[in-house]
């Protein structure tokens, strides 16, 4: 689990085919990583299969390369880091799964006083998901809905966010890894397995 809060940003160094498969390899001011500990890349949870100095390996599988944007990174591509919670971690964000949803794309990007307030397209299967108010995860960074349509809400990013992850790279029409409220996902399918009874 993950709380949504980047805690490093780290910088693609190698990226290779394995079969099918995708390795990455990462450059991180990290220390202490352990293998097959979880850490999320732009808010997807992977696996550390290697771990040497300041770099560390993650493999996606097919899954994770259909349902994430992470099939776009480039060497040298900035990305954002937060490694699994600890029971005694601060839980700053939302709980986060580290399980992307599907993609949203960046529709506007406006400023609104010191902040900068991002119009976000929202997938049809996933609207219903989504609440002003609420909690999404973009890039795996915890943030609140501020308002929601039939096909898009917005969001605000305050400075520090904006200065000290990868959003402060992204243009109109990028496309940014969204994870729901967990909460929300498993409230759905309780009411969808009622109403079909």
């Amino acid at each position: 689990m993950f709380t949504g809060i980047i805690t490093h940003l780290g910088r693609i160094i190698r990226k290779e085919h394995v079969g099918a498969d995708l390795r990455l390899n990462v450059a991180a001011d990290f220390d202490d990583v352990q293998l097959g500990e979880s850490i999320a890349i732009n808010g997807v949870c992977l696996t550390v299969t290697k771990w040497q100095n300041t770099e560390f390996s993650v493999d996606l599988s097919q899954e994770t390369l259909r349902c994430s944007a992470l099939k776009k990174l480039n060497v040298n591509d900035t990305v954002n880091l937060e490694r699994s919670v600890k029971a005694s971690d601060r839980l700053g964000g939302h709980w986060v799964s580290g399980h992307v949803d599907g993609l949203s794309r960046i529709l506007e990007i406006r400023m609104q006083g010191q902040s900068r307030m991002l119009r976000m397209s929202m997938p049809k299967d996933l609207s219903s998901l989504i609440a002003a108010k609420g909690s999404v995860t973009l890039e795996g960074i915890s943030l609140t809905v501020n308002t929601v349509t039939n096909s898009e809400f917005t969001i605000n990013i305050i400075p520090h966010t904006w200065q000290h992850t990868t959003l402060q790279h992204k243009h109109v029409g990028d496309e940014l890894n969204l994870e729901i409220d967990v909460l929300a996902r498993y409230v759905q399918r309780i009411l969808k397995h009622e109403s079909a009874q």
